[in-house]
């Protein structure tokens, strides 16, 4: 951080700020831009928004000059303002994508669809590209941050996500030759695979949620996204379909995520899985085969061992976002991708029971929920990852409550950029 503040204010000295633009200001996004409003050297330059006025808004709430604040569809236009030093509010995602001197792009829309264009339209465009989109990465990453690569831009989640805060404790630890053995997460919300937008109404309008948004999180399915994350970038794969889910405290967390014959639950290592009764946290479980090294980690309270735990009590989501921006147009890394391609699958379950003729709807909806499962056996199975279902999704087969929901169970609106991109991926990286 040190290394950023400095480099920042150099950048602010010489007058060459990275710009950046975000699309979607809800409430990640607009934390983002108060966050960002307030660091030497990075301007939030672009708001893109489907209701413009919410866009401005999250400028004003960043302490930003109305006068300062140009609205604009128009490219041409929104060039000739951004050389002037002025601040964009767009409903046009083009406009994020292909603006001269935007250098990064950020998507906060939690939208997979969403995610998939502004993705691909930001690599073709030659601009570094950061996910607050997991839902989209889960489902299409692997092809995307190749394209990135190929392009010569970053690809990368952010940090402040909870699979970005345990890759910081992921790096850490096998940077210093330690050997991982799992990974995770805690759950903030008891765990409702029935929660619908109806049932957590109240407690989202309360808490400034989209009900939408708060409905995917306590039906799990936002968690499984995050695990399927996380294993598409370090290889590592659920111990069972949905994981173990446990509850304990961190004190706990070595004891319980050992093998079963050494008194755990794990059927392997190299495991990612979540915890309910540690969150906001994330975790890292560690060991080494060094006896001296097993001294020194008891001598400096890391507990008795063989197995110890690396513990992150916070994960600040978008207001850490800066961190990986800098790093992306700076230092040209990322702060998580999908390194090791599609390693496991957020699959889609039937929340009800289906029936032909049926429309199905999206993430934290009234029809389904995810589960995080490996790839290799949702491909067996032909499981249908669930960031590639929509409201134009079709029930051609009658579907049971809990029943994992197969390719040959629906209709899947195939013109979508999302789709287009998975095919490509299944065909070229299998």
């Amino acid at each position: 951080m040190l290394t950023m503040s400095t480099r920042l204010k150099e950048l602010a000295r010489q007058d060459k700020d990275i710009k950046v633009a975000i699309v979607g200001a809800g409430k990640m996004g607009k934390g983002l831009i108060n966050q960002m409003s307030r660091i030497r050297g990075m301007m939030p330059s672009v708001v893109v928004n489907r209701n413009v006025s919410k866009a401005v808004d999250a400028f004003l709430s960043a302490g930003i000059r109305r006068e300062d604040i140009v609205v604009s569809n128009s490219l041409k236009k929104v060039n000739f303002y951004l050389e002037k030093g002025k601040y964009i509010a767009t409903e046009d995602m083009d406009i994020a994508t292909k603006a001269n001197i935007i250098e990064a792009v950020v998507d906060a829309t939690g939208v997979p669809e969403v995610g998939a264009k502004v993705s691909l339209d930001s690599i073709e465009n030659r601009k570094h590209i950061i996910m607050l989109n997991v839902e989209a990465d889960s489902v299409v990453g692997p092809i995307l941050y190749n394209k990135a690569e190929e392009a010569g831009v970053v690809y990368t989640g952010t940090a402040g996500d909870e699979p970005g805060a345990v890759m910081e404790l992921y790096d850490f630890a096998v940077g210093l030759g330690f050997q991982v053995l799992a990974i995770g997460k805690g759950k903030n919300n008891p765990l409702d695979m029935e929660a619908t937008p109806d049932t957590v109404y109240e407690r989202a309008i309360k808490n400034e949620l989209n009900p939408h948004m708060l409905a995917g999180f306590v039906d799990g399915t936002n968690t499984m996204i995050e695990m399927t994350v996380m294993a598409n970038a370090t290889g590592f794969v659920p111990d069972k379909r949905g994981g173990h889910g446990v509850t304990c405290s961190v004190d706990d967390l070595t004891k319980i995520f050992r093998l079963k014959e050494e008194g755990g639950v794990l059927n392997k290592y190299q495991i990612v899985d979540y915890v309910m009764g540690i969150a906001p946290g994330v975790f890292v479980i560690f060991t080494t085969k060094l006896e001296e090294v097993h001294k020194q980690l008891e001598y400096l309270n890391m507990g008795p061992g063989p197995n110890y735990v690396l513990y992150r009590p916070y994960h600040l989501t978008s207001l850490e976002t800066p961190i990986t921006i800098f790093n992306a147009c700076y230092y040209k890394e990322a702060t998580i991708a999908p390194v090791e391609g599609q390693v496991a699958e957020t699959i889609t379950v039937a929340k009800r029971d289906l029936k032909v003729g049926e429309s199905l709807d999206r993430i934290g909806g009234y029809t389904v929920y995810g589960s995080i499962e490996e790839h290799r056996i949702a491909k067996e199975k032909n499981l249908v990852p669930i960031g590639l279902i929509d409201e134009n999704t079709k029930v051609i087969k009658d579907i049971k409550k809990g029943e994992p929901i197969s390719y040959d169970m629906i209709e899947l609106d195939k013109s979508k950029t999302i789709y287009k991109l998975r095919k490509l991926q299944d065909e070229i990286m299998g």
